[in-house]
């Protein structure tokens, strides 16, 4: 009797372990890509950029840090050009079962985004802005994440004024560095 329920027991032993490892999905694993060190370079109303940023999972890996710079050139709208800081950290909403994006920008202003969109095969990641703070009210933004490939990714920022459509306010295109 003692040898059948040890085999009873090994057999499912295998059917335990998937289950555990089902119910413990790392909820994580499309950020994944990000992390690291990033060149890229920016078009858009503000004009052509450079940019440098960095992904790192911070506070026990549970939540994801940005850092972003991006030096805009020299234009007839902005003769001195202009350098552009933003930080932000991700974090997971268990009860809502979706990403947050809270992103702080240099100029004052923080949007505090929530997922809209995760495209199935991981690729496009969507965050809209459900609030933004220190601008006129009525203004919305949405930020969209691309995977083009496993070193490079693009990011669209819109932002729609009241009553209006979201527009392009700017494109990156950016190349791991390491």
């Amino acid at each position: 009797m003692k040898a059948r329920m040890l085999i009873i027991g090994l057999l499912l032993l295998p059917a335990a372990a998937v289950a555990q490892s089902g119910a413990q999905r790392d909820v994580w694993e499309p950020f994944k890509f990000f992390v690291g060190r990033w060149e890229g370079t920016g078009k858009g109303e503000p004009g052509v950029s450079k940019t440098e940023r960095e992904y790192k999972f911070v506070l026990n890996g549970k939540f994801l840090h940005t850092q972003n710079r991006s030096v805009y050139e020299p234009q007839l709208k902005n003769p001195k050009g202009e350098v552009h800081e933003d930080m932000g950290l991700f974090s997971y909403d268990k009860s809502a079962k979706q990403f947050v994006f809270r992103q702080f920008h240099g100029e004052g202003f923080v949007n505090h985004y929530v997922q809209s969109n995760l495209s199935s095969d991981g690729k496009t990641i969507v965050f809209t802005a459900e609030r933004i703070e220190n601008i006129p009210g009525g203004w919305r933004a949405r930020e969209t994440y691309k995977i083009v490939s496993p070193n490079e990714f693009t990011e669209v920022f819109e932002l729609a004024e009241p009553g209006k459509d979201f527009q392009m306010y700017s494109e990156g295109r950016y190349v791991r560095k390491r």
